[in-house]
């Protein structure tokens, strides 16, 4: 409004200084500024109005920027108090954690002060408990382990003496039976030797003495009823000298001359039965005695004899010689058994264990 009135006040002396000249010369035609002033005007002014609207959009915008950083603030300052009491919170726990852990740390110290206390006593109880035991080996086991090397050594001189596999393995069993009973384990390994020479042994005395010595006993009974070979019967001749080794055996008692080319049978019958009967009671004695060797020689003779000068045609005769001929067969002389080391390997058991009764004393003086 100002620049309108000010250029209507600049116009109007124009107008005045210009109106003598227009009565001298021709009038010329004004120029239309007036137009554009206006629309100058109507620019500055939108110009004006759109640079307040956008200062006022800013400062709306700017409030709303503050409103929302005025929210934000708060909600970050209540999410700061709720850390701050929740770190509160935390420390009080970790707190009341170092404090139980310290609890834990005393009462886990008493403990192992408890344990080492409690091993102490269990190495004390062990170290009683070992001289308990070596008491009671020194004597219980010692006393067993010296009834089991008598039996094993009297086992073995039975045997070896007397070739009785069937008392040798009675002694074995009583052995075997003294040293299940021995506490230390070291010697549990010696029963699997003592049960493999006892089991050679009831292999070795698997030939029935008694019901050999019955069935002799028949043989020498029945002797008086088998019959001799008829008086015609050729005398058989005798390439192997069954004769001659009768007649060698009783050279010193008896002198036998055979007459007219007859049987001894047939010469004297009684003679004859009574030198098979002598085979036989050979064969009891040498069995009794167990002498193998001499057990079939008995027998082979008394064989030999009943084949020669008895009647094979007689059924007793027959079975006489079967019972001969099975009796022949089970006595034959088989491997004799080696003893010894089961007695071996318990001395030498004792000797590291220092058990024996020389060496006790020597081993108690340290």
């Amino acid at each position: 409004m100002n620049n309108d009135a000010s250029s209507h006040e600049s116009a109007a002396p124009a107008a005045s200084v210009s109106s003598p000249a227009r009565t001298a010369s021709p009038r010329a035609p004004e120029p239309r500024s007036h137009g554009g002033a206006l629309a100058l005007a109507v620019l500055l002014s939108l110009i004006a109005a759109g640079g307040a609207g956008y200062v006022g959009w800013q400062q709306w915008q700017q409030t709303r920027a503050n409103a929302a950083a005025g929210h934000t603030l708060d909600d970050l300052s209540a999410r700061t108090a709720t850390l701050e009491s929740t770190l509160q919170s935390m420390d009080a726990e970790r707190r009341t954690l170092r404090e139980r852990l310290r609890d834990a740390d005393d009462v886990n110290r008493g403990m192992r002060e408890e344990l080492l206390g409690q091993n102490e006593r269990l190495r004390n109880l062990e170290d009683a408990v070992a001289k308990l035991s070596e008491k009671s080996l020194s004597g219980h086991d010692a006393m067993l382990l010296d009834e089991t090397e008598s039996l094993l050594r009297m086992g073995k001189e039975r045997y070896e003496l007397f070739h009785d596999a069937d008392g040798a393995a009675k002694a074995y069993a009583l052995a075997d039976q003294a040293l299940s009973s021995v506490d230390d384990g070291a010697f549990s390994g010696l029963r699997q030797s003592v049960a493999a020479e006892r089991e050679a042994l009831e292999q070795r005395a698997s030939v029935h003495a008694d019901a050999a010595l019955q069935r002799l006993q028949q043989l020498r009974g029945a002797l008086g009823d088998l019959p001799l070979k008829p008086l015609d019967a050729p005398a058989e001749a005798s390439a192997d000298g069954v004769w001659a080794r009768i007649g060698h055996a009783l050279a010193s008692v008896v002198s036998i001359e055979r007459d007219n080319g007859a049987p001894m049978a047939v010469a004297d019958a009684r003679l004859t039965r009574e030198l098979v009967a002598l085979d036989l009671a050979h064969a009891e004695s040498a069995l009794l005695a167990h002498d193998e060797a001499g057990y079939l020689g008995a027998l082979q003779r008394a064989q030999a004899g009943l084949a020669a000068q008895f009647d094979g045609n007689s059924a007793a005769v027959k079975q006489a010689q079967d019972t001969l001929a099975e009796l022949v067969k089970t006595a034959q002389p088989s491997k004799p058994v080696e003893l010894g080391a089961a007695l071996t390997e318990l001395r030498n058991l004792r000797a590291v264990h220092a058990l024996k009764p020389a060496a006790a004393p020597a081993g108690a003086k340290p």
